[in-house]
């Protein structure tokens, strides 16, 4: 790429919400990448990894945005009106977020005050953590003997609960992924085993999936729940519920670096 096509690219004044993937910087999209080079200014959450980072201009401002549960370094509509603010004096800005900035990344939410603002903007989809952290674990979402339908739910909503559509979510022919549920994952263990799979149907957790320090545990609905306090897992995570799970010990491919 010449200088002046890398020029036309950069635009100042802008907004690119832009999905950093799971973790291996290996996995962004070659807009992803460039554009991370390219950002005067990198707004960036906790997921991120720092592979991914470290391909930003050292000359960029980084500004950490991240959320974790109960402790949120910028409130939401703070952070948007950051955004705002920052493009508007001109700064080329990359909201970096792990995966996909429309899956579970609150993209949508940003997406509305920089519309609302006359701000200009792209979204960059990025590999989510459902198939990016499933694939490195040796689980396919979906499989003609196991399941032929697959939902992406959250551990926890806006207002800190897990009211999820339980009887909807306990089905064998789907695989079911919920993403930030590692605390809790005894209360969605028992929810599903309560409106009717099998206290022995298969579920993985994986943390720090696609990563060198990706760890998967497998077990059951029963089980799981008391393997990830033994092993003392920490967020992010990934848990993954269906029959595809007992293809892992089969498919597994990723090594992993033991504790």
């Amino acid at each position: 790429m010449t200088q002046n096509q890398v020029t036309a690219h950069a635009k100042p004044g802008w907004v690119y919400l832009v999905g950093a993937g799971p973790g291996d910087p290996e996995l962004l999209t070659l807009k992803a990448a460039r554009l991370i080079g390219e950002a005067d200014v990198l707004v960036y959450d906790n997921l991120v990894s720092g592979a991914v980072l470290e391909l930003a201009n050292p000359a960029a401002e980084r500004i950490y945005a991240g959320k974790e549960r109960g402790n949120h370094s910028l409130p939401q509509p703070e952070l948007s009106l950051l955004l705002v603010r920052l493009a508007k004096s001109g700064k080329r800005v990359v909201r970096l977020k792990g995966g996909d900035p429309y899956t579970f990344g609150r993209g949508g939410e940003e997406v509305e005050v920089l519309a609302a603002d006359d701000v200009p903007f792209e979204v960059i989809p990025g590999i989510t953590a459902a198939a990016g952290v499933a694939a490195y674990a040796g689980i396919p979402l979906t499989h003609r003997d196991h399941a032929q339908a697959c939902v992406f739910v959250t551990g926890h909503l806006k207002d800190g609960s897990m009211n999820l559509d339980w009887p909807g979510l306990a089905r064998k022919s789907h695989t079911v992924v919920i993403y930030m549920g590692l605390a809790g994952l005894p209360c969605l263990c028992s929810k599903l085993i309560e409106h009717g799979l099998p206290a022995d149907w298969p579920a993985a957790i994986v943390q720090q999936g696609t990563q060198p320090s990706q760890r998967t545990l497998t077990g059951t609905l029963a089980t799981l729940p008391g393997l990830a306090e033994s092993a003392g897992l920490r967020p992010p995570t990934l848990i993954i519920v269906g029959s595809v799970v007992t293809l892992q010990s089969k498919l597994r491919w990723f090594r992993e670096t033991q504790p």
